[in-house]
């Protein structure tokens, strides 16, 4: 029975590319950086209000690029809109028991709320000319409504493509239910490092950036420790990885989580950091990762 070849337990690989795998880095982003601006504007002070534009101005073409990745990947793209409508009634179609159909609406829902956002923090900025649009921002009614619905959808968003993953029958994936926590963190931590990067090199250096500090030094700590539980939980499937798989996912761990923690570190202790470096190894580490995740098994 332990003899039998893969392909009697495990279905066909989805043979996934760099378009997907550059889709699960890009909308971890998006919904990522959202989530963290919503936070800022509805429990932030009025002077953090640019940093929370930061993560609006990332969400949205995230987002839209998103949407792209997904389309060419479908290899014939004019089929796209089957996902939302039934062929033969032209009716919207919605399939509950389908996490494919459900990522579909809630991308498209939190493209919405992303582009409400986007355009709202443009006109508070002076950008575009439309007054009115602020009024989609905290702290009004309507402006709370669009970040509470646009950071929910986000989180789901962040972590949902990692659930999508769980329930294939492939190696790897179906072997751990921690994938859409692992993929929500590894967002957190991305978007975030990505948000700190852009308020320096903005001059948006607001109050609410030091709490970005800690929250990123905790949510990387956080990931790790996810990321040790996925390995422990994949048992004897672990050794999948080891291989040229391994090795890399060993940088993502010394490169993109340790090394950061390190740099956050000594900042706090010498009062000098390369913000740069910093954000760019967590970035580059959050990429590795899902290129290790995704490739690994399509590889078995």
């Amino acid at each position: 029975m332990n003899g039998a070849p893969s392909s009697t337990w495990f279905s066909a690989a989805p043979h996934w590319g760099w378009l997907i795998a550059l889709y699960f880095f890009i909308g971890g982003l998006a919904g990522g950086s959202y989530f963290v601006s919503a936070l800022i504007d509805l429990f932030g002070r009025r002077e953090d209000r640019p940093l929370a534009h930061l993560g609006y101005y990332i969400a949205f073409p995230c987002v839209a690029l998103s949407g792209v990745l997904l389309t060419l990947d479908l290899g014939r793209p004019l089929r796209l809109w089957h996902m939302f409508i039934e062929s033969n009634t032209y009716r919207p179609m919605f399939k509950y028991w389908s996490p494919m159909s459900i990522g579909s609406w809630a991308l498209m829902i939190f493209g919405f709320f992303a582009l409400l956002s986007f355009v709202a923090a443009l006109a508070e900025d002076g950008r575009i000319s439309w007054s009115g649009l602020r009024g989609l921002r905290a702290p009004s009614s309507p402006g709370r409504i669009v970040a509470v619905f646009g950071g929910l959808a986000g989180f789901y968003v962040a972590g949902y493509t990692g659930v999508l993953l769980a329930v294939t029958n492939r190696p790897i994936w179906s072997d751990t239910s921690l994938l859409g926590l692992l993929f929500i963190v590894s967002a957190a931590s991305t978007s975030t490092a990505l948000m700190i990067l852009l308020a320096y090199r903005s001059g948006r250096t607001t109050p609410a950036l030091g709490d970005l500090h800690r929250m990123d030094d905790w949510v990387i700590a956080l990931e790790l420790l996810v990321l040790i539980a996925v390995m422990v939980s994949l048992g004897p499937v672990l050794r999948a990885w080891l291989n040229a798989w391994g090795i890399l996912l060993a940088i993502v761990i010394v490169l993109g989580m340790i090394a950061p923690l390190v740099l956050s570190w000594r900042a706090r202790r010498f009062h000098d950091m390369n913000m740069a470096t910093h954000a760019v190894l967590i970035l580059v580490g959050g990429f590795l990762l899902r290129i290790v995740i995704v490739f690994s098994s399509e590889s078995v």
